[in-house]
């Protein structure tokens, strides 16, 4: 039987007295009609370039893109209508929550294997503790995501939750009700989930949508609203958080450091990381890498590196979690110049998190992103 128990190490982990409420849920799932798993499921809408939304599009007409990323949201909606009365996409008759198991490589070239469990979360506002987010929303982004609930209402993509503390996730000993590429995922319907409420909850990715499907709760005036997410255990050895590296273009500005406290100067981008990687982390400090070498760049204490860099504003801004792509992006022109960050620890998120602090976008990358098209959730479930 799979489990998903709470195995403390040390101090107890959270408030059992703060409960988020988790529970199992009637899934929507493609059918066979649908055709292969693989040429349905997608990447979530936001690491979804132009060039793969227009070969996921043609791959097949009942691709989840056609739903994450649609020309018009009114367009999904009548489109996610009409596959469930076509039989394309199917309810599940019984509540049930699922085990996840992704085995990867990650852009440090390692490879891992990470398992989490895919519930009906309710939504709540940050302000009751029960979840809390960690990097700054856009306006733009949290509307279209909003236009696209009101007129599907259902939940397309789940959102990637922290839980704090070991859990012990065994995933039952029979074959996977759906495999793609490197993820299993198993239906689980007697799944004890206590342990995964106890709050607070991380948003680790997901945040538009979350506060997207707050916006549509308060509007919708209705109470009881639920999410789809994966949750994920601190201490899962699989989980692994990335740097997102910054280039700037048409910045001429930032050829020089004058921005940011500068220091030494190194020829080579290597031995410049491999000084970062002894910088003390209670410090905020980057590479900064231009056509005529690299230097180390130093903030202040109590700063994450992701927000020395917001200093310099985003005009001009691109990310990458690879930070030879952005080293490339300078040495063929593309970019005035890189910045190099080191990969966030979970904790000092999470401590952020706690005290109400907001990180800029894109300050960490938990990878991988859950794939979208292997699960849906209705926003009103029966």
């Amino acid at each position: 039987m799979a489990t998903a128990t709470e195995s403390r190490r040390g101090d107890p982990v959270g408030t059992l007295a703060a409960m988020a409420d988790v529970q199992p849920f009637r899934a929507v799932r493609y059918s066979g009609a649908a055709g292969a798993l693989p040429d349905l499921v997608a990447p979530p809408y936001d690491a979804v370039s132009a060039e793969t939304r227009r070969q996921l599009f043609t791959r097949s007409p009942h691709n989840v893109v056609h739903l994450t990323l649609p020309d018009s949201a009114p367009e999904a909606g009548a489109l996610y209508r009409s596959w469930l009365s076509d039989g394309v996409l199917v309810e599940d008759e019984e509540p049930a929550a699922w085990v996840l198991v992704e085995s990867f490589v990650g852009p440090d070239g390692v490879a891992r294997e990470r398992r989490g469990v895919v519930a009906s979360l309710a939504v709540e506002p940050y302000e009751t503790g029960s979840v809390l987010p960690h990097e700054r929303t856009h306006p733009r982004i949290r509307e279209e995501r909003l236009r696209l609930l009101r007129e599907t209402r259902v939940h397309l993509e789940p959102i990637f939750l922290l839980v704090e503390g070991d859990l012990e996730i065994t995933p039952p000993e029979r074959e996977p009700d759906a495999h793609i590429d490197a993820a299993r995922l198993w239906r689980v319907p007697d799944l004890d989930l206590a342990a995964l409420g106890v709050a607070p909850l991380l948003i680790a990715d997901g945040h538009h949508r979350y506060e997207s499907a707050l916006e549509h709760a308060a509007e919708s005036d209705a109470s009881g609203a639920r999410i789809m997410a994966l949750l994920v255990s601190t201490r899962d050895p699989g989980l692994e958080v990335f740097p997102t590296h910054r280039t700037f273009a048409g910045r001429r500005d930032l050829l020089t450091a004058d921005e940011l406290e500068a220091g030494e100067r190194f020829g080579d981008v290597r031995e410049a990381l491999a000084r970062l990687t002894d910088e003390p982390g209670a410090r905020s400090a980057a590479v900064a890498y231009r056509a005529d070498g690299a230097e180390l760049v130093r903030g202040g204490e109590g700063e994450l590196d992701a927000e020395l860099l917001d200093r310099v504003g985003l005009d001009g801004i691109g990310y990458t979690p690879v930070a030879e792509d952005a080293v490339r992006a300078v040495d063929r022109g593309e970019a005035d110049v890189a910045f190099l960050l080191r990969a966030p620890r979970v904790g000092d998120v999470f401590a952020a998190a706690r005290r109400g602090e907001r990180m800029p976008p894109k300050s960490t990358y938990f990878f991988p992103k859950p794939l979208s098209g292997l699960l849906f959730h209705p926003v009103e479930p029966r």
